[in-house]
């Protein structure tokens, strides 16, 4: 068999960038440790099947490992995450490609919309920065229609529902815990959620593997970016320095949970602060992380109690089961409404080759996109 001639340090590189253990990798291609080693160090050559299921396995392209030097990994959208006031270097392979993913489906769909005569959204940037929690949060409440104190169910239900209210605005709602595969996890400690500002196509991603009482308040996070017009990637900190992460924050605490009416329900005499929390919960319809960092933001419980309180739900969403929805019901979460009928209806007039359409639906075999088409309503 012929070696591939390869840049022996690309290996390291790959597998590093991967985050994938040595071990694990090493499984993962079906040899020991030591042989992955050896090819990262030169000892040993690899042939060209091995190479092309090293660099699979690494999630990069197989070009990449005849680089002389690794490509610079760099966001395409600004990053507003900050950890002790800076910006978070490194960001994992799995980020960098669910962005490049996502900024596919986005120009896809940009494309879509100008040949079907769409117009420039409205949402995008009707403020700045410079502009009042107060306007923000009533303009946000008009084009949502929702009511100051909103019934509908419970949090969860208020989730969904307001998902397809932003939805009806044309901004674009994606949401996943994983990349492709659950061995691709997206982690909730390199980012909540993003903005991705475009005039016709703007677009929002949820980070599903987060706790599901956080995901409400990332939406609303992000859906704040959009109505500023500023792209970023977020996650969420309590105590970051930027003033447009402070005002989305803001924004998203004041819509959820009203200062005034939630201060005027507050009992501070209880014995425990957490006892609040159950008659909150049914009053607002937003889960107790949500209330938690409200009590937080306004002064009613300190950081240190609000960081046990996460600590404590967090612990008790990664030892949760999950409930294993069906593949279709689990797309249909994922990835936007809107987008996945324009998808499957271009596809299925033939406007759009099924295997291009499978690509931007997250691997849907091509076979089954007409079974994914009745799922969608269509």
């Amino acid at each position: 068999m012929s070696t591939a001639n390869i840049n022996a340090q690309m290996l390291s590189w790959a597998r590093t960038r991967s985050g994938i253990a040595l071990s694990d990798f090493a499984q993962k291609c079906h040899v020991d440790e030591e042989k992955i080693l050896a090819w990262e160090t030169g000892e040993a050559a690899l042939t060209f099947s091995q190479a092309m299921n090293y660099a699979e396995k690494a999630y990069i392209p197989f070009g990449y490992l005849f680089l002389s030097a690794p490509p610079e990994d760099s966001l395409p959208i600004p990053d507003l995450r900050t950890i002790d006031g800076q910006g978070v270097q490194r960001p994992s392979a799995e980020l960098l490609d669910l962005l490049k993913l996502m900024l596919q489906r986005q120009e896809w769909y940009k494309e879509y919309l100008k040949q079907h005569l769409s117009e420039s959204n409205s949402i995008v940037g009707r403020f700045s920065i410079n502009d009042g929690v107060t306007a923000i949060v009533q303009d946000m409440r008009k084009h949502l229609n929702i009511a100051e104190h909103p019934q509908r169910g419970n949090w969860e239900e208020y989730y969904r529902d307001l998902v397809k209210r932003i939805e009806s605005l044309g901004i674009l709602v994606m949401r996943q815990a994983y990349l492709g595969h659950f061995t691709r996890p997206l982690k909730v400690e390199e980012f909540r959620g993003f903005a991705i500002v475009d005039d016709l196509a703007p677009m929002i991603f949820v980070n599903h593997a987060d706790a599901m009482g956080a995901r409400l308040f990332t939406l609303i996070h992000e859906l704040c970016h959009i109505w500023i017009g500023q792209s970023g990637l977020s996650d969420g900190s309590t105590q970051t320095q930027r003033q447009d992460e402070i005002l989305c924050n803001a924004v998203a605490a004041e819509l959820l949970v009203p200062e005034k009416e939630f201060s005027s329900l507050w009992n501070d005499q209880l014995e425990n602060w957490q006892a609040n929390l159950p008659a909150l919960e049914a009053r607002f319809h937003v889960s107790t992380w949500v209330l938690a960092r409200r009590a937080l933001t306004l002064g009613f419980v300190t950081q240190e109690e609000y960081g046990i309180f996460i600590s404590a739900k967090v612990k008790a969403h990664k030892n949760k089961e999950a409930s294993g929805p069906s593949y279709y019901t689990l797309k249909k979460a994922q990835i936007s409404t809107a987008f996945s009928k324009a998808v499957v209806t271009e596809a299925l007039s033939g406007q759009l080759l099924l295997r291009e359409a499978s690509a931007l639906l997250g691997g849907i075999k091509p076979n089954k996109i007409a079974h994914f088409a009745k799922e969608l309503g269509l």
